[in-house]
This record gives structure tokens, C-alpha cells and sequence, in this order.
């Protein structure tokens, strides 16, 4: 990834909380004119849904807003800790999960949690995006709030510390 930054989002499944933040800082980064600048892609610490779209609601919600989303679920790999610059995790557990793959070895990724870049979620250490594959449509609509506010500020940490 040595021109491009690479940003690898991170949840359970792979079908609902990181192929979304896939698709929101990807359409943040094309309104800002710089989507060339990144590989953006996400995966999933389960191989619960290898192959599968997005969850209907994620995609429903993300049109809504205007948000295009074309991905196929797909489970992390420890070579990903080294292909990517920031691996961003939805929750604690994937975030252990994701520290576990690693192994104990130092790699090229930066692990955060997505909400880290959210300063109304940081200010409460509140830094998980919850899952909302088992809730009513209001949760989806929640968990694409936190997303959007948390890819906004996570696309300007990294125009700040990577600027052109």
C-alpha cells in the first residue's frame, strides 16, 4: 500500500457494520475527490457468511442516504494486518479477535476502533458500533449515524497525518 492508504473495516459477520463503513468512507472519499488516494475494503473475523452480500437492511439504509454498497463477505487474514495501514474494528470483541490473529507480532496496520474517530463517542468511551443484525430497522439507521460521523473523522485523521 506505499501510494495508497489502506483501510480495512472490521466486524463479526461481514454483511452488516463493516461493508457499510466500506461503503461510507469510500462515498465520503469520492465527495471529497480524493477516493484515489485509498484500497478500501472490509472483512469479517467469522467465516459465518464467506460469499454472501450485504444484509438487505444495511443496503436499504445506505440507499436511503444515497450510498451505493457492492461487496462480497469475506473473513481477515493475518496478511492483511500487513497489507493494510489501519484496520478498523467494529466492537472489543473483534478488535481482540483481530489482536489474536496477530499474534503477538508487530505488523504494518494500525488497529482502532471505527468510533475512536467520533469525538461525541470518545468523549463518552462509548467506542463500539453495536451489531444491529438482530434488532428492527431503527438500528440500522442508528449504526449508520455512528458509522457516517465516525468515517468522516476518520478520513480527516488521515488526510491530516497523510496530506497530499
Amino acid at each position: 500500500m506505499s501510494e495508497q492508504t489502506g483501510v480495512l473495516f472490521v466486524c463479526l459477520g461481514n454483511i452488516c457494520r463493516s461493508p457499510l463503513a466500506e461503503a461510507v468512507f469510500r462515498d465520503l472519499a469520492e465527495r471529497d475527490g480524493v477516493a484515489g488516494r485509498f484500497v478500501i475494503e472490509s472483512a469479517g473475523t467469522s467465516n459465518y457468511h464467506i460469499g454472501e452480500q450485504p444484509d438487505s437492511r444495511t443496503v436499504e439504509t445506505a440507499a436511503r442516504r444515497g450510498v451505493r454498497m457492492s461487496h462480497e463477505a469475506r473473513q481477515i487474514t493475518a496478511e492483511d494486518l500487513d497489507r493494510f495501514d489501519y484496520v478498523v474494528a467494529m466492537d472489543a470483541g473483534n478488535f481482540g479477535r483481530i489482536r489474536k490473529l496477530a499474534g503477538g507480532a508487530e505488523r504494518r496496520s494500525e488497529l482502532r476502533f471505527l468510533r475512536s474517530f467520533d469525538a461525541s463517542a470518545a468523549a463518552v468511551d462509548d467506542l463500539e458500533v453495536p451489531d444491529p443484525y438482530f434488532g428492527g430497522a431503527d438500528g440500522f439507521d442508528d449504526v449508520h449515524d455512528m458509522v457516517e460521523r465516525a468515517c468522516r473523522g476518520l478520513l480527516d485523521h488521515i488526510m491530516t497525518e497523510r496530506p497530499l
